[in-house]
This record gives structure tokens, C-alpha cells and sequence, in this order.
């Protein structure tokens, strides 16, 4: 794979110029990466059709969650309130601090590739609990998968962060660089500029969430 950024003098200054370079310079690896998060997507939920046990047994673990005092029921209880703009705020603070972040982007500043693997945990979670196994999942299905395909978009552009980050480190030779030491100081660079992009689609991601979720949720107690 070619895994050179290019040079910033080529890139052109805006405030997602940088982010578009690296992606235009690293075409197939960002391409092979969005295949399989949506391919794992898709593969969980025909698993969770063929065993709808599986996907009962998920669900009722997140009910129980619910019931805690948690984060996941936390922030619940703020889209049970209806408040859109409220939703919105803490969806992208989770999505970006924890589901980015902390996640994916932070573990490969210490271990080449293992936010890499951590992110691939996710779309599998994903196709296991949203399958559309029922009518009610059918229905609500429809609308939130713009939220898996945008919020997807998110962690997939950390997670090629993530990658070229190893890749650069581990073989700084075959991107370019003459040293590990460069590799690494070039992938972190990379995924700062990445973050304009990231941080801009997480949050388109939740204002659609917000009020998409809060939507359905008014629908199905009519």
C-alpha cells in the first residue's frame, strides 16, 4: 500500500485542506478500511438474523445498562428529555472524547495498530444490536442508518489515522521517512490534521442523531 503524506506545501490551507490531502495521498488504505467497517456492519447483522438468541440476549444487557447509573444511561435520560440541541452536545462529546479519541486515536500513540483493532470491536456491536429482526427494528432501521454511515465515516477516518500512525512507525522506510522517529512524529501530525475532519463529521453525525433518535422515540409512545 502507498502510505506517503504529502508534502504540506501541497496541501492546500483551509481548515480541511490538510485532512483531504493525507486522504487523496493514502486513497486505498481509507478505501479498504471503509469496506470493512461497513462489510463487518453488514456481516453482524445477517449473524444476528440467522441467530436472533444472540441479538435478544445483547439487547436485554443494554436494558440492564439502563437501569444503572452509567454513562449509556446518562445520556438516555437527556434524549428521553427531548431537549435536540442538549442530545446533540453530549452525543458528539461522547462520540468524539471516548468513541474517537480515548478509543482509537489515544492506544496508537502507545501500541501501533491498536486503536486500529479497538475500532473494528465497534461495527460488529453495531450489526449485532441494530439488526433488523423485527418490525419495530425494520422501522427504526430506516432513518438511523445515515447515523451508522456518518457516525461509521467518523471512526473510520480515526482509525485510518490509526493505521497510517503503525505503518509509518513500523516501516518508515517503505512511506518515506528515514527513521522510526520521523514515522512517528509524522503520524501524529497526520492525525491532528485528520481531527478537523473527524470532530466536523461526528458532529453532523450527532445533531442528525439527536434528532432522529428523539423523532422515533415521540412516534413509537404515540
Amino acid at each position: 500500500m502507498e502510505s506517503q503524506i504529502e508534502s504540506p506545501k501541497k496541501i492546500e490551507p483551509s481548515l480541511f485542506g490538510s485532512a483531504i490531502g493525507i486522504i487523496g495521498a493514502n486513497r486505498r488504505p481509507y478505501i479498504v478500511i471503509n469496506i470493512v467497517y461497513y462489510g463487518l456492519v453488514l456481516c453482524a447483522m445477517i449473524v444476528a438474523a440467522l441467530y436472533p438468541a444472540l441479538q435478544h440476549t445483547l439487547l436485554a444487557s443494554l436494558q440492564a445498562q439502563f437501569q444503572t447509573n452509567s454513562l449509556l444511561a446518562k445520556v438516555a435520560k437527556v434524549y428521553t428529555s427531548g431537549n435536540i440541541p442538549l442530545a446533540a452536545l453530549v452525543t458528539f462529546l461522547v462520540n468524539s472524547v471516548l468513541g474517537a479519541f480515548a478509543s482509537i486515536t489515544l492506544p496508537s500513540a502507545l501500541i501501533p495498530f491498536s486503536g486500529f483493532l479497538v475500532g473494528s470491536y465497534r461495527p460488529v456491536i453495531w450489526g449485532l444490536l441494530l439488526s433488523p429482526t423485527s418490525h419495530k427494528l425494520q422501522l427504526a432501521m430506516l432513518p438511523h442508518s445515515l447515523t451508522l454511515l456518518l457516525e461509521g465515516q467518523g471512526y473510520i477516518l480515526a482509525m485510518f489515522g490509526s493505521y497510517l500512525w503503525g505503518k509509518w512507525f513500523l516501516q518508515p522506510d517503505k512511506a518515506g521517512f528515514a527513521t522510526r522517529k520521523e514515522g512517528y512524529l509524522a503520524g501524529l501530525r497526520a492525525n491532528v490534521q485528520l481531527y478537523s475532519l473527524i470532530l466536523a463529521v461526528l458532529a453532523v453525525a450527532a445533531v442528525y442523531e439527536a434528532i432522529e433518535v428523539i423523532a422515533i422515540a415521540k412516534v413509537l409512545v404515540r
